[in-house]
């Protein structure tokens, strides 16, 4: 007896259409477009996921180095001091003082200079 497989194919059908629709023209409405697009897009989504992680840290370097520029020191020469010092602090956290709490940027860079 010949197997069908007419339930998998459908449901596999509309599990491609429902994660491809939104996308423009058969993109979203033929299955072959949207296996094509979405193999593409998750494809993207994979390596992004890791480029996110690098451009984030970018961000947060240029503002901690604008920050301890504004107060007479270079970002080499901050973090520089500030592992002398044995004082460990992430990036983010030093771009989210640097943004929000002046006060205590000040007291750090002043400590690590």
């Amino acid at each position: 007896m010949k197997v069908k497989h007419s339930v998998a194919s459908r449901k596999r059908t509309k599990k491609v259409l429902k994660a491809a629709s939104g996308y423009w023209g058969e993109r979203s409405k033929r299955y072959r477009r949207a296996v094509e697009t979405l193999r593409r897009a998750y494809a993207y989504a994979y390596r992004d996921r890791r480029v996110k992680k690098r451009e984030f840290r970018a961000l947060w370097i240029t503002r901690i180095n604008a920050a301890a520029r504004q107060r007479g020191v270079a970002y080499r020469e901050l973090i520089c001091g500030l592992k002398e010092k044995n004082m460990i602090f992430s990036r983010d956290i030093l771009a989210v003082l640097a943004a929000e709490f002046p006060e205590i940027f000040d007291k750090i860079v002043e400590k690590a200079t």
